[in-house]
């Protein structure tokens, strides 16, 4: 197997993950009753165990050094702002829309990345760079409209939960960059998974569980922490090694593609025809900005 074929295949494995535990989580909070804070919880902390114990086996249990670096404090931030920021968002998105709006009002990242860029470099945006902030504009209009100014077709908390899902998406992507790069992304994301779950255990403790807890919810819940987490995350670290940013980058635009497909199939969720236009659209404008 080529190395191409290898990344290519990795990527869309952890896409797709990606997308259906949105929609599996939708399904523990609408048939489950399970409440999105204490999913939030129990996914951060075991997500971070696990992705903590794959370090350690992988770079012979170093994972506590960073601890004893200045580093320490920016990992504490990307926990707590940058991990259970997104995290909870997405989550309080699909409790107040679906999984995949949700997906898709997150796939807005990259333009509040490319507005902070500009606002902090002080340069000229590129036509490129307008094309796509008017494109994502016009298809979040469209998805939360169809395409009539009089009423909105998803509530203005779930517009507002996933923007500023959107803005922490943002700062989960920019702010642990560097250190990152002086240690290891299993680590640095493991140990923000596990601040973010620790933290979020005095809002929610994880033990005060409240819903309906039978097989279902069981076979849910673990491929949620498996595949949707811990699976989909290897797998898209692993893509790197074999491909292009722009490469990932745009089949990246599989999670919210995933996420509308199996949420028709599956949650029986009717997307109109102006509201996957408007999808695609923002699809494209994220897509040519990376390219």
């Amino acid at each position: 197997m080529s190395s191409q074929l290898k990344g290519t295949l990795l990527i869309i494995t952890g896409t797709v993950l990606w997308g259906a535990s949105g929609v599996l989580s939708q399904h523990l909070f609408v048939d489950k009753m399970i409440s999105a804070e204490w999913l939030v919880t129990i996914r951060l902390i075991l997500s971070g165990i696990i992705l903590l114990c794959v370090d350690a086996i992988l770079h012979h249990g170093d994972i506590f050094s960073i601890w004893q670096t200045k580093d320490k404090i920016p990992l504490i931030c990307f926990g707590i702002l940058g991990m259970l920021g997104v995290q909870y968002t997405y989550f309080e998105t699909i409790v107040h829309s679906n999984a995949a709006t949700s997906t898709i009002l997150q796939y807005l990242m990259p333009i509040f990345i490319v507005l902070y860029l500009l606002i902090t470099t002080h340069r000229i945006p590129r036509k490129i760079e307008l094309f796509s902030i008017f494109l994502a504009m016009l298809g979040t209009f469209l998805l939360v409209t169809k395409g009539q100014l009089n009423t909105l077709a998803i509530s203005p908390a779930a517009l507002a939960w996933g923007l500023t899902c959107a803005v922490f998406a943002a700062f989960y992507t920019l702010q642990p960059r560097q250190i990152i790069k002086r240690w290891r992304s299993t680590l640095v994301i493991g140990w923000g998974m596990l601040i973010g779950g620790v933290v979020m255990c005095f809002y929610q403790p994880f033990w005060e569980f409240t819903g309906i807890f039978d097989l279902d919810t069981a076979i849910s819940f673990s491929a949620i922490i498996i595949f949707g987490t811990a699976i989909a995350f290897c797998a898209y670290l692993e893509s790197t090694k074999y491909l292009s940013p722009t490469k990932i980058s745009v089949f990246a635009s599989l999670e919210p593609f995933s996420s509308i497909i199996l949420s028709i199939i599956f949650l029986n969720i009717n997307f109109g025809f102006i509201e996957l236009i408007g999808a695609f659209i923002i699809i494209f404008a994220v897509t040519i900005l990376n390219i």
